[in-house]
């Protein structure tokens, strides 16, 4: 039996989380979904009217926009031209309501290229990722095992602009932007990536599982151009200044990512 209407986007959320490997206090969901207030079905017309964000830009469907994202990406060949090629595409609803496009951060060419979510509301203002409470506690972790985005890392996301409400971008916002992340990592041909976070390492390995399941272990990731690079996924920093209890998990990870940097040299 489905849940009442109150109730769905709630349990949607909360089967969210627990993907993404936090925490869930069940009990007190119950009670707030108990005390909800019951909220009648959206009429079928209006429903009918509900599609994904991608498919309502003019006549261009979601598979077409990845297909020219494709395109363009594979037209550049230095890490300047793509930069530019992401902040002229048009292909991403979230665009329209940013400040700014966040591309990358670091040292183009690093051995280190760390992927994370995306922009939040401070990367959005300084349009560069990793920089709001969350990027300075990630700069001190590479900062322990010898990594800096000023001497020999890349930091980039898997998706250039920020979500309304820094909610997580769609399975379609995501699409669009996957041949720029595939074509950043040929041109900059790193010797490891890190994905931070649920999102990135999901979306980027494909998997089912969350990061509690996939942190901790060294996968394969290849592009659509033959480029073989071992990924490693982490916890996101932001998870961390939530629950600082797994920083002990976090640790394990950096130093993982510390012996593989070592041995590739």
């Amino acid at each position: 039996m489905s849940p009442p209407a109150s109730r769905a986007p709630v349990s949607a959320l909360t089967d969210w989380w627990e993907t993404m490997g936090v925490a869930v206090d069940a009990p007190l969901v119950e009670a707030l979904l108990a005390a909800a207030p019951a909220v009648e079905a959206a009429p079928e017309a209006a429903r009918s009217q509900e599609v994904p964000a991608l498919r309502r830009r003019g006549a261009r469907s979601v598979s077409d926009w990845i297909r020219e994202a494709a395109r363009i990406a594979s037209g550049c060949a230095t890490m300047d031209d793509l930069a530019a090629a992401i902040c002229d595409f048009a292909g991403s609803p979230l665009k329209g309501s940013c400040e700014s496009t966040v591309v990358y951060d670091g040292i183009a060419g690093a051995g280190l290229m760390v992927i994370g979510e995306g922009p939040g509301a401070e990367e959005d203002r300084q349009g560069k990722p990793f920089v709001g409470k969350a990027g300075q506690l990630l700069d001190k972790m590479l900062s322990a095992i010898g990594r800096s985005r000023t001497g020999n890392a890349l930091i980039s996301n898997v998706n250039y602009w920020r979500p309304p409400g820094n909610r997580n971008p769609e399975l379609d916002e995501l699409a669009v932007c996957r041949p720029f992340v595939d074509r950043m990592i040929e041109i900059s041909r790193p010797k490891l990536i890190v994905a931070a976070g649920g999102v990135p390492a999901v979306s980027l390995l494909n998997s089912r599982d969350g990061i509690m399941k996939l942190r901790g272990n060294e996968y394969s990731y290849t592009t659509p151009g033959g480029y073989t690079v071992p990924l490693i996924p982490m916890l996101h920093p932001a998870y961390l200044l939530r629950r600082p209890q797994d920083k002990s998990r976090a640790w394990r990870d950096l130093l993982l990512i510390e012996k593989r940097l070592g041995e590739l040299g």
